[in-house]
């Protein structure tokens, strides 16, 4: 029996992708662990607001572990501050977002399990973004991009 050769090494898959203000560094894709797992660190700016709605996805989980700085995930209407050394696992269906309401800026390491996202979610995004050139994202070619890469938005929250 043969046992065919793996080309294994550090951040097969690194690739840094500017979304607005945020930068997303590709760690692990779909593509290098055989679907398993995509892993992602992500570095958001002080004070900086997710632009994305927010959203649940049914296929996937998504855990988050803070490197530096503090995230404020807001899962299902629960804000959850997310700090160096300590992760969330966000369950399937559950709607959430992020922030950094916080003065120094956030660096933070996100997993998806198993892979059903990736870079190509966050490439098409930022040519959204791009193309806005420093506005909000047009909504409603946002939203086509997250039901295409199976993130579902929620609808936006009531006005006051």
């Amino acid at each position: 029996m043969s046992v065919q050769a793996i080309d294994l090494k550090v951040n097969p898959a690194e690739e840094t992708i500017r979304l607005g203000p945020l930068a997303l560094r590709f760690l692990v894709t779909g593509e290098n662990s055989g679907g398993a797992v995509a892993v992602f660190e992500m570095l958001i700016p002080a004070g900086q607001r997710l632009m994305a709605p927010a959203h649940s996805h049914d296929h996937f989980e998504e855990t988050a572990y803070g490197i530096e700085g503090v995230l404020t995930w807001t899962v299902d209407g629960k804000p959850i501050d997310v700090g160096p050394g300590q992760a969330l696992c966000i369950p399937r269906g559950a709607v959430h977002r992020f922030d950094n309401n916080g003065a120094e800026d956030a660096k933070g390491l996100c997993m998806v399990t198993p892979a059903a996202i990736g870079p190509q979610f966050f490439r098409d995004a930022a040519e959204v973004a791009h193309a806005a050139g420093g506005d909000s994202p047009h909504r409603a070619k946002t939203i086509e991009i997250m039901l295409r890469h199976g993130l579902t938005p929620a609808p936006p929250p009531p006005k006051s």
